[in-house]
């Protein structure tokens, strides 16, 4: 399962929920509640979630990997319980995003318990 931009950006490609989140932010958009509560939560998964480029550092290679996105196992009910504020908050802000599954995401460059990243 995959949350991702509803339209592409400059470059072309669709980010998904945690950049577009990390983007309000970075643009200075966030109410202070809002960017408070994005801190805390980027901390939370960032303490309870590995990066994938911390184990595979060219996962997300554009150039040996273009196009690779991370998707969540269906079986990771805590970190899609926690995507929910994500989610809200996008809405909120009138990011559009939606929601994409698929059995066969590609080509695996990254897998553990709860996401893959593939091409």
């Amino acid at each position: 399962m995959r949350f991702q931009s509803a339209t592409p950006n400059a470059r072309g490609t669709y980010p998904g929920v945690f950049a577009l989140a990390n983007g309000l932010a970075r643009e200075g958009r966030l109410s202070d509640a809002d960017a408070r509560w994005l801190r805390d939560s980027n901390a939370r998964c960032d303490a309870a979630y590995v990066d994938p480029t911390t184990v595979v550092p060219d996962c997300y290679d554009r150039a040996a990997n273009p196009g690779a996105r991370a998707w969540f196992k269906e079986t990771a009910d805590e970190l899609l319980e926690l995507t929910a504020g994500y989610l809200d908050l996008l809405d909120r802000y009138g990011v559009a995003w939606v929601r994409l599954t698929t059995d066969a995401p590609g080509r695996v460059t990254y897998e553990d318990d709860v996401q893959v990243v593939a091409v």
